[in-house]
Formats: structure tokens, C-alpha cells, sequence
């Protein structure tokens, strides 16, 4: 039964019932006459009952075929639709990418991407997580996401990196702490002060330790914060420095009392990534999301 309900003889079937003939179904299809016939026949002696009722003057489905008629109906359009998405999917118009970032990309460039990329590839959709760096390598390795959006001053082996954008670290102080009036300042100059950190699992907290380690100078963090804001609302309050990237907090410096020092270190220029796994290729939808990121090309 398998071989004979192939979706060529369906499309036979529901040809001739549409048109009332054999011969007009064949044709429509580039089938012989005798082939469409035999399909039809091969069909019809296998279930058992007559799928038509023929005269000269054509065919009429009988009650038991006009069940597989309509069944054949769903199937063909089933399967054209499949055909179809599978296209779409293969080119990249169609389909679902998961996206993991870090809170920078999504502060400073995530958003005006996203908004026209949405509109120039409306079927499909990017489903973005905020995650750390750290975090978003391992499940970039375990398959858990497509796309990861990275500062990594480590990077792990089996994942591919290329330049996204690039953002500037600052001291970020109270305006009336005493080194307010500075514009720019080495990190070295600051770790006698108290310290309000991301968590310790960002990359930027990775960042902030290593350097101090280099420098061969403890860090005191007095608090860890979730978020950028969180840290410039302690350090407005007067409770201690904070090291941030400048473009990912410009609100904050213009609303609250804070002075922004520019890092002279060389590492305080980041250079942000875009990772992907290196022994797996992205999907179609996948590879058409990061062309957008790659239009950006910030610094």
C-alpha cells in the first residue's frame, strides 16, 4: 500500500476529480494516459472499492472516494508547504535562531540591529537571552545556542570569533569624589579604592581582577551588582568606583551625579565577538542574523 499511495498518483487522483477526466488529468500532469489510468486502477483494486465511477463522458468520485480526494488534498498541500518552507529554511528567509549576549551588545547595539532586522526578515525569529561571557561560551560548546555575543579576555577552545564592535571602559566616580576633576587615569591609580563590581561570573569582573592581579595590587569590592545601573546608583550614592563601559551607560551619566574617567590602560578598549561553534555550521538563519551583526562593524 506504501508504494502505491505515492503523492504522484494523490496528485493523479485528485487531478481527475477536479477536472472529470483521466485523459485531462494526465495531461495536466505530463502523464501518459494509460499511466494515469493504471495509477488510478492499481489504487482502486489494492483498497478495494472504486475511487470513480467512469461513463464516456468522463469520471465521477463515488461516496468512498470523495474521502481519499480530500484526504489526498490535505496531503498535497501539506506537502507543497513543507517543500516550500524547506527552501525558505535553506536559504536563510525562514526559521529560528537563539542568541545568547552580554549586557553591553544589548545596551549599545543589539537594539537598532534587531529592529531592522526584523523588518527585512519578518519569518524569522531571534529569540536573545542576556547571559555572561563566560556562560555563553560553554553553551555556544554544548549546543544549547547559535549565536553567541562575547568580551573575552579568555576564550575557550572549539568556538570561532570574529570582530563585532568595539566599547571603552571608564572609571565611573560620585562628581564629588576627588578624582572628579581627572579625565583620564591607569587603573593602577584607583585600587586603593572601594570597588562596586558586576558579579564575579561577567567577563567584565574577569577583566577588572585580572587587571588588578597584573598591577600585583588587591582589588576591594564591597559590592556586586546584576547590572550596569545598579553600579552607577551605588557609586552616585557615594559608596564606591565602579569600572564600566561608557557607551552602555551615557543615560546614567546624564541624569545621575557621576564623572566618567576615560581607562589610559590598553585593555580598556574591548573588543566584542561574535562566536560560533568551530566544528558545527549555523544554520541558514543563523548565518543570515550574523550577516546583520556584521553590517555593524563598530570601531
Amino acid at each position: 500500500m506504501k508504494n502505491i499511495l505515492d503523492l504522484g498518483t494523490l496528485r493523479v487522483i485528485v487531478a481527475a476529480a477536479d477536472t472529470g477526466s483521466i485523459s485531462a488529468a494526465g495531461n495536466s500532469l505530463n502523464l501518459a494516459v494509460a499511466a494515469a489510468s493504471a495509477r488510478i486502477s492499481a489504487v482502486e483494486e489494492a483498497m478495494g472499492f472504486r475511487i470513480f465511477e467512469r461513463s464516456p463522458r468522463g469520471v465521477r468520485v463515488t461516496p468512498n472516494g470523495h474521502i481519499l480526494v480530500e484526504r489526498s488534498r490535505r496531503l498535497i498541500a501539506d506537502s507543497d508547504r513543507l517543500s516550500r518552507d524547506m527552501q525558505e529554511y535553506g536559504k536563510g528567509i525562514e526559521g529560528h535562531v537563539q542568541v545568547l549576549a552580554n549586557s553591553s551588545s544589548l545596551l549599545e547595539v543589539i537594539p537598532q540591529v534587531l529592529n531592522d532586522f526584523s523588518r527585512r526578515n519578518p519569518r524569522i525569529q531571534v529569540e536573545i537571552e542576556e547571559s555572561s561571557s563566560p556562560e555563553t561560551q560553554s553553551a555556544i560548546l554544548k549546543g544549547l545556542v547559535d549565536v553567541g555575543i562575547v568580551d573575552v579576555p579568555m576564550k575557550m577552545r572549539g568556538l570561532r570569533f570574529e570582530r563585532f564592535f568595539t566599547d571603552h571602559l571608564v572609571i565611573v566616580v560620585n562628581d564629588q569624589h576627588r578624582l572628579a576633576n581627572r579625565d583620564e587615569i591607569h587603573l593602577a591609580e584607583v585600587l586603593d579604592e572601594d570597588f562596586i563590581a558586576l558579579i564575579e561570573s561577567t567577563a567584565l569582573s574577569v577583566r577588572l581582577a585580572m587587571s588588578a592581579s597584573s598591577a600585583d595590587k588587591p582589588l576591594r569590592v564591597v559590592m556586586r551588582m546584576r547590572s550596569f545601573d545598579a553600579v552607577t546608583r551605588m557609586v552616585a550614592a557615594g559608596l564606591g568606583i565602579g569600572m564600566l563601559p561608557v557607551e552602555a551607560i551615557r543615560p546614567q551619566l546624564a541624569t545621575l551625579p557621576l564623572k566618567a574617567i576615560r581607562l589610559q590602560d590598553s585593555w580598556a578598549t574591548r573588543v566584542h565577538r561574535i562566536a560560533t561553534r568551530n566544528d558545527h555550521p549555523v544554520s541558514p538563519a543563523a548565518r543570515t542574523f550574523i550577516e546583520a551583526l556584521r553590517t555593524v562593524q563598530k570601531g
